[in-house]
């Protein structure tokens, strides 16, 4: 007992009849991180007949299970049976350890509680420890149903809580917002579970209403709206909310930035990702390996791969999520060579592994840039030395990649050959590859997949229509068309979007005159296109699958929205800057030809970033070399 006399230097004076004694001990066990140390302070309860304490053996369960300590390990277990008489306390300890074990079942210790102590009624924290450790609905409806057969947990926040929460991580989102309605009282954590719950459901909507409606509002909540846009593909909401958060002068985490890089990263302006850089520097987490992965990827979908490769460069501590990031943005910015660079040094000079994610990135790039017979070899590379089985998403590159070579015929004995269940991408990079080829057989093939799987993708009849009036079968446009209104399906509105030089930005829908400045916009459009057929440029007319007269055609592919847009960033633009587009949908064969003509006559570079890739226009070319 030497040992723990420095610790207790009051035992000597009166031992356990110390009025202090059980204060100490209470604070020796709060501060052990060991199992060792608890042994001892057992041990010493032993020797003062403390170890039948409720409150000094509850306290030891709830610290080794702290450290880990819990069943199946049969430590708890027996520290338990050595209490003659468990109170509510102890057997809610006890409920508790099991609650953190797999092995363990805290409805079983209840059910043994209820038995063997009768006259011990559970209290509000036996029911938050059950509720936590429930791993199924059905156990979880027994505890709901015994904390209402006792009664007195009505008005409880702890209990109602926990029971929320037990319902939303059995995906009973329904049953979580009853028992929330139900609540005569609230506190910022009730809030908050269902802010959260439904922003992850993706029902923005009510997650905005609860936001509103809460009376007080933590870091979490707000984080989950900024998350909760951003990973719904509404970063303008996202980036609003964000802005109140700050406003409000909310701790901003790790999380909340990497939401607010993600919606800048959506929007693709250059504008956007100066000003989060500029917080992320003020908060200090720009050498974050998860934010400095998101800003790599928010600047190669904004065009400004260089700043991409300067945030890599000045980070210390680079992982695969970093490389991946990096070799996709470099693959998406039609800079092939310098991505499947980037990874042959990952591999060859660093300890870190490339995963599933690297190698899309490597073979997106391979097909890019036509790269056949490198991307065969790293595609059995990822098999072979790695041990990754295939995903889909990889077949969907390789499928990709031999279809604008030209090795259709091939790219379909893959699909064919796939031990995976094709998903609907490797079907459309097929019928993809069948519109740039002319191949309406296979295209017909792949089509009869994708309606399946994807009845209501409206883009997939778009482009097997556009196969069939390519090759002049416009009776097999007929019918697809009829299938279209068959099924009610209405083509998504293409639309682009432009930054101004004051941080607005301005979208175009194609046919759009709705613009304050429209009639400046058509005439600059006007007078670009008399200035690009000076020069040889002459409208792609099969870009428009109609059968109309090629006046109409003309027309129609005039108001395309990245053409509008181009015009605007032509007038708001400072002279000799570079011009920034993002698209929604695939740029198409006729606006592509413009912009590699407009880049030239008006001498400034263009940038497109579509839904696929991004094309950077410089004098009268494209980065993509026309393979895209």
């Amino acid at each position: 007992m030497k040992r723990f006399a420095p610790i207790f230097p009051h035992f000597a004076l009166g031992g356990a009849q110390n009025p202090h004694f059980e204060s100490l001990i209470f604070s020796v066990i709060s501060s052990s991180s060991s199992l060792r140390h608890l042994r001892q302070i057992h041990a010493l309860l032993y020797r003062f007949g403390l170890h039948g304490s409720n409150f000094l053996v509850a306290k030891l369960l709830r610290r080794l299970s702290a450290i880990g300590i819990v069943p199946p390990d049969h430590y708890p277990s027996r520290l338990f049976s050595q209490v003659p008489s468990p109170n509510s306390f102890l057997w809610t300890a006890f409920i508790r350890s099991h609650g953190f074990s797999l092995a363990g079942s805290s409805l079983e210790v209840y059910s043994l509680m209820r038995r063997q102590s009768p006259l011990q009624p559970p209290l509000p924290f036996t029911f938050t420890a059950l509720f936590k450790s429930v791993q199924s609905l059905s156990d979880g409806i027994q505890i709901h149903a015994q904390a209402i057969s006792l009664g007195g947990f009505d008005d409880d926040l702890f209990v109602l809580n926990a029971l929320i929460d037990m319902y939303l991580r059995c995906n009973y989102l329904f049953d979580a917002r009853r028992v929330f309605d139900e609540m005569r009282v609230r506190d910022v954590l009730s809030w908050t579970l269902l802010i959260v719950a439904y922003s992850r459901n993706g029902d923005m909507g009510t997650a905005a209403w609860l936001f509103e409606q809460a009376p007080a509002k933590d870091m979490v909540s707000w984080t989950a709206m900024v998350s909760g846009y951003s990973q719904n593909a509404h970063p303008r909401e996202a980036l609003e909310v964000f802005k109140k958060m700050q406003a409000a002068g909310v701790e901003l985490d790790e999380v909340s930035l990497v939401g607010a890089i993600s919606a800048c990263a959506q929007l693709g302006t250059a504008n956007c990702a100066s000003w989060i850089s500029g917080i992320v520097d003020k908060v200090g987490l720009r050498c974050n390996t998860l934010i400095g992965s998101a800003m790599i990827d928010m600047y190669a979908k904004c065009g400004l791969i260089d700043e991409a490769q300067h945030v890599f460069n000045k980070m210390t501590d680079c992982n695969v999520y970093t490389y991946s990031a990096m070799i996709a943005g470099l693959a998406a910015n039609s800079r092939a060579e310098d991505a499947i660079s980037m990874f042959e040094f990952m591999v060859g000079c660093t300890s870190v592994r490339p995963n599933k994610v690297t190698f899309v990135g490597v073979l997106t790039a391979c097909s890019h840039a036509g790269l056949v017979e490198e991307g065969r070899r790293y595609f059995s590379l990822m098999k072979d030395e790695y041990g990754i089985t295939a995903h889909p998403d990889h077949y969907t590159c390789m499928v990709d990649m031999l279809g604008r070579a030209g090795l259709v015929e091939e790219a379909l004995e893959l699909v064919h050959s796939m031990p995976v269940q094709p998903h609907g991408a490797v079907w459309g990079a097929l019928l993809g590859a069948c519109r740039i080829h002319g191949k309406p057989e296979i295209a017909k093939i792949a089509a009869e997949h994708l309606f399946k799987l994807e009845p209501d993708g409206i883009g997939n009849y778009i482009l097997l229509s556009k196969i069939y009036a390519s090759a002049g079968m416009w009776d097999e446009v007929s019918s697809v068309r009829k299938i279209m209104r068959g099924r009610g399906l209405r083509k998504n509105p293409a639309c682009s979007w432009i930054e101004s030089s004051d941080g607005v930005v301005h979208e175009f829908f194609a046919g759009d005159d709705l613009h304050p400045r429209s009639k400046e916009i058509n005439e600059t459009l006007e007078d670009l296109l008399w200035r690009l057929r000076t020069v040889g440029y002459v409208p792609v007319l099969n870009s428009i699958v109609y059968d109309m007269h090629d006046v109409e055609k003309e027309k129609v592919l005039k108001g395309h929205s990245e053409k509008l847009a181009l015009s605007f960033g032509i007038l708001v633009t400072s002279i000799g800057g570079a011009i920034r587009i993002v698209k929604n949908l695939r740029i198409c064969e006729d606006c592509h030809l413009l912009m590699k003509f407009a880049s030239s006559v008006i001498e400034r570079e263009i940038f497109v970033r579509d839904n696929l890739r991004f094309h950077h226009f410089r004098n009268g070319a494209c980065s993509c070399r026309d393979f895209w």
